[in-house]
């Protein structure tokens, strides 16, 4: 006599392999969402407010990014473009010499 577990394999490989016959034409109905529930899941969706931090002299920048002005945690990080190309040009100039 076979066990249990043996009958359940058998039958669902005979019904995944249709030799039951298998239909795949059955739909299956998916439930609809109530109007509270699809209400409940876009509540997360609105716009938020960006977070505004001031600096020490008041200006107002988005927190974790430089200022305006390229201040970021009291230091400078943004330089002013026009030394950098004059000393990218002096360096250049310095090797075409030598």
């Amino acid at each position: 006599m076979k066990g249990k577990a043996t009958v359940g394999i058998q039958w669902l490989f005979i019904c995944i392999f249709g030799e039951i016959g298998y239909d795949e034409s059955i739909m299956v109905v998916r439930m609809r969402h109530t109007r509270a529930h699809t209400a409940n899941r876009r509540s997360h969706h609105a716009l938020k407010d960006p977070a505004l931090s001031k600096d020490n002299d008041g200006t107002l920048h988005i927190r974790h990014r430089a200022s305006l002005d390229g201040m970021y945690k009291g230091k400078s990080v943004i330089g002013d473009p026009v030394k950098a190309v004059e000393k990218k040009q002096a360096k250049s100039v310095g090797k075409k010499t030598k």
